[in-house]
């Protein structure tokens, strides 16, 4: 990266807001994810996590789903649930999708879990590995987007 990237863990409405632009941006812009679909009940209980450059200006944002919310998606109570990465057009390529993950590995290790599920969009499978996530069972349809589910232990 040219400049210094923070990733910090959401606290303010104002942090919430950008993440949520973000999503606006790349999921409901860019790949036609209906609004409706896009936001969730589960963001309200939602650990957020977003990137912002030197300037303040947001870079990209992730959440982790970790508790009673996140044990309907993983079936496991020790495991969180990542979700909803995603990194501006502009910062692409610089290594912020990374920066969001292991922050968001990063709390969840803090918070006690042992391991990170994802549905990964099945052109994203390739950045994921890299990072340790392993694939398993079929593909699937998420907003017409195709995925496949993944985990990544915890050290």
């Amino acid at each position: 990266m040219t400049s210094p990237v923070e990733v910090r863990v959401v606290v303010s409405e104002q942090d919430l807001k950008a993440c949520f632009a973000v999503r606006r941006e790349v999921f409901v812009i860019e790949q036609s994810v209906p609004e409706a679909v896009e936001y969730d009940t589960y963001d309200a209980d939602a650990l957020h996590v977003l990137a912002v450059d030197a300037d303040g200006i947001p870079l990209g944002t992730g959440r982790l789903l970790h508790g009673p919310a996140a044990l309907g998606r993983t079936g496991a109570p020790a495991v969180g649930s990542l979700g909803r990465l995603a990194v501006a057009r502009s910062a692409r390529g610089l290594g912020v999708g990374r920066l969001l993950v292991r922050a968001i590995e990063a709390e969840a290790a803090r918070l006690g879990l042992t391991a990170v599920d994802l549905g990964a969009q099945t052109q994203a499978l390739g950045f994921y590995e890299g990072l340790g996530y392993v694939a398993h069972g079929p593909e699937f349809q998420d907003a017409g987007i195709p995925h496949r589910a993944m985990r990544r232990s915890l050290p």
